[in-house]
């Protein structure tokens, strides 16, 4: 009934209402008499007239910029996509989108097409509004910036830097010389066209350079930092100078541009002495807070756009005051990680490729159609490319560094990607550059960016070989016992040395062992690398020493532990892996102290990897996600320690529950003979009985060591025997027979020695 009430009333209501609109509208043609109000061209029909509001709607200013960004977009993620599926970063495929779509194609071969997208009128629109994206993402590069990496550690990074800019800064100026005459503007003068050159030719890509460390895992390795730190410390230092020569240009003078270097240095010391105190203590009063507040946010977007405001006043441009102004932020990582994660997607994926393909726009590939054209522009790549590869190995060999470590250092400075096309393109709003060298300049800063990843592909091969982790004493001798030893904490790796001397002990002139840990890049600080590592094999070589036995070491970060173990395990030929087992799926009573957990539940992670179909969703596996995956690469011989107190190896029982069981008399043999073990052999369902291999090797073992061998049934496996235990030794089936049928042993087992031949 009420749905009934309510329809009736919206019919009336709206229904009388839309009927006075019609009446009033009816009575208001009469007011047009004597008015001249012009009536629609009778031959035009109804349709001619939507389709020219249409095509008038097509037109609008707006209308067309939506277009524009939504071309755009689509393009430059289709060729960002196709740059990263070949190993470039997608940045360089959203600059080729640029050009793609500016007159070096689209322009060329489907112009009505181009000038309907992108008419000359609408091109200032498309251009601010790109502004407003660099600023935005030159807010976040001041913000990615490690300040504290840069003051504490710049020692090294700072000589790196500013001779990878000095050096090519120089070669621009020289080239400028051979140049100026055909490619300079008509007015400019010789010093601020020969410093746009030198500029544009020292400056490098910070977030460019910044991602290809990280996508190759090397961020937080020693050498990432390194080149991180000098990629920081050049950005500073080549924004500062573009802020200089700015002003020079402006100014048309040396002389005069000091006002504005002065003005600049005022503006420098305001933010550094009264507007970054003031953001700290915003920050310090809200960092407690769940969510920042809308006015707190609002002070720091102020403080963005008024300093890009002043920069753009005094005359250095506004993208320095971005950048200004992201450095000095609070050095809170929670304000950061908010604001980047606020900013970097509407600037990165929205409003960065609209500079690109403005820059595309501008950029005239057919204007490059001569041989001297393409002459001038490979000799203006090669200046780049000595000049900053060059410059900055030769000063990171001179500062320490190896001949492969300079090298990619060299590699990674001479990245320049979207910092130079910025650069560029102030030089061409300022009129410095001409139209062929701005082509020429983006050509080569296409170029020395997409050599980068070959170019630290071919660094990683040439010195490929001299990268041997594998000690000499290793490789030398294939006629010894190899054991590897491959720990996490130094506890376990003291367990897994304990057991590896027993296995070798009244042998070592015919053995060697090898020390092995492999750390996670991302875990530790490059700087502590070398720290880390004599910290972290202290207490092994200690133990070695109580042990009297020789070791080698190995030591790496990594970002793929467990192919790097297989890898180093086959290329060592070593004859035995020794690991420790990580967590369990079952984190409870099931394994009892051996696992060390009070209750059985499933760990979530695991019961994903069986929902999502990574682990079979009936597989009773007992092994951790980096266990499984060290047993499925490793092709050598694998023993895997589930640690329970092992101090030493002298009472050992071994199960055999099949005939596949009887690789383990040789393990038992080397703990008879080098540790004089007292060996429990249990006979598992009349395994031994029934074959006559493993039986009669048994056999010659009592004979030749009566009292270390002793044949148990599987019935007298009872408390009171395992418990006395050191180690149990036992096959990789036979253990997975043995959790699926949740034996009481399990809740009464010694340490547990794995072993997968």
């Amino acid at each position: 009934m009420k749905k009934l009430k309510n329809a009736i009333f919206y019919f009336v209501f709206t229904g009388g209402f839309i009927a006075l609109m019609y009446w009033v509208v009816g009575q208001g043609k009469g007011l047009e008499i004597g008015r001249k109000v012009i009536a629609p061209t009778a031959k035009k029909t109804e349709w001619d007239q939507f389709l020219e509001s249409l095509i008038h709607n097509l037109q609008h200013p707006l209308a067309i910029l939506l277009a524009q960004i939504i071309t755009i977009i689509i393009i430059a993620r289709f060729f960002g996509w196709i740059f990263k599926k070949i190993g470039q970063p997608s940045v360089i495929g959203e600059i080729i989108a640029g050009i793609f779509l500016g007159p070096s194609l689209i322009g060329m071969y489907f112009p009505e097409f181009s000038r309907v997208l992108f008419p000359v009128e609408s091109l200032g629109n498309l251009q601010f509004l790109s502004q407003i994206g660099l600023i935005l993402f030159m807010f976040v590069i001041g913000m990615e910036l490690d300040l504290k990496v840069l003051k504490n550690k710049a020692n090294d990074a700072v000589v790196i830097s500013h001779a990878s800019i000095v050096f090519p800064f120089a070669l621009g100026i020289s080239l400028a010389y051979f140049v100026y005459h055909q490619f300079a503007p008509e007015g400019i003068e010789f010093l601020s066209f020969s410093l746009f050159m030198g500029i544009a030719m020292s400056i490098t890509a910070f977030p460019v350079l910044a991602r290809i460390v990280q996508e190759r895992g090397i961020h937080k390795t020693r050498l990432g930092t390194i080149v991180i730190t000098c990629a920081a410390a050049d950005d500073i230092t080549a924004w500062c100078l573009l802020a200089a020569v700015i002003a020079i240009v402006k100014a048309g003078a040396f002389t005069s541009s000091l006002f504005v270097i002065g003005l600049s240095v005022v503006y420098v010391i305001a933010m550094l002495f009264l507007v970054k105190p003031f953001l700290k203590r915003v920050g310090d009063l809200y960092s407690n807070n769940g969510n920042l507040s809308k006015p707190v946010v609002a002070i720091f977007f102020l403080t963005l756009i008024l300093s890009s405001y002043a920069t753009e006043i005094i005359g250095i441009h506004a993208l320095f005051g971005a950048f200004m102004a992201g450095a000095i932020m609070p050095d809170i990582s929670k304000f950061r990680n908010i604001f980047i994660e606020k900013v970097e997607d509407v600037a990165v994926i929205l409003l960065l490729p609209l500079f690109f393909v403005f820059t595309g726009l501008r950029t005239e590939i057919g204007l490059i159609n001569d041989p001297y054209l393409m002459k001038i522009t490979g000799f203006i790549i090669l200046v780049a490319v000595v000049g900053k590869f060059v410059g900055s190995a030769i000063a990171a060999k001179f500062v320490g560094q190896t001949w492969k470590d300079s090298l990619t250092i060299g590699a990674l400075m001479n990245t320049r990607g979207l910092m130079e096309l910025v650069v560029l393109n102030i030089g061409y709003d300022l009129g410095v550059l001409t139209s062929e060298i701005f082509t020429m300049m983006v050509i080569m800063a296409l170029v020395t960016t997409f050599m980068t990843g070959p170019a630290l592909d071919l660094i990683n091969w040439i010195f490929k070989s001299k990268e041997a982790l594998i000690p000499e004493e290793v490789v030398a001798d294939h006629n010894k016992y190899k054991i590897l030893i491959s720990f996490g904490n130094y506890e376990k790796g003291k367990s897994l040395l304990k057991l590896a001397n027993s296995l070798v002990k009244k042998q070592k002139d015919a053995s060697t062992i090898t020390a092995m840990h492999l750390s996670v890049s991302d875990e530790i600080h490059g700087y502590n690398l070398e720290e880390y590592e004599k910290e972290t094999f202290i207490p092994i070589i200690e133990e070695s020493q109580v042990l009297n036995q020789n070791i080698s070491t190995i030591f790496k970060a990594t970002t793929d532990i467990e192919n790097d173990i297989a890898e180093i395990a086959t290329k060592g030929d070593y004859d035995l892996l020794l690991v420790g087992l990580g967590k369990s799926i079952f984190e409870g009573t099931i394994l009892g102290k051996v696992i060390g957990f009070t209750t059985r539940i499933i760990n979530p992670d695991r019961l994903l990897d069986k929902l999502t179909g990574k682990e079979g969703l009936f597989e009773n596996n007992i092994f951790d996600e980096r266990t499984r995956q060290i047993i499925a690469k490793n092709k050598t011989p694998l023993g895997i320690l589930v640690d329970n107190d092992l101090h030493n190896a002298d009472k050992v029982f071994v199960p055999f529950f099949s005939s596949e069981d009887a690789f383990l008399m040789d393990y038992i043999q080397k703990f008879v003979f080098n540790n004089n073990s007292k060996v429990n052999v249990v006979d598992v369902k009349n395994q031994i009985e029934n074959n006559f291999l493993i039986k009669s090797a048994i056999d010659t073992l009592e004979q030749k060591h009566p009292d270390n061998i002793t044949l148990v049934h599987e019935e007298n496996i009872v408390q009171s025997f395992l418990i006395k235990q050191d180690l149990m030794v036992i096959s990789l089936d036979s253990w997975k027979k043995l959790v699926d049928s949740q034996s009481v042993w399990l809740s009464n087992l010694p340490s547990v020695l794995i072993i997968k031949p």
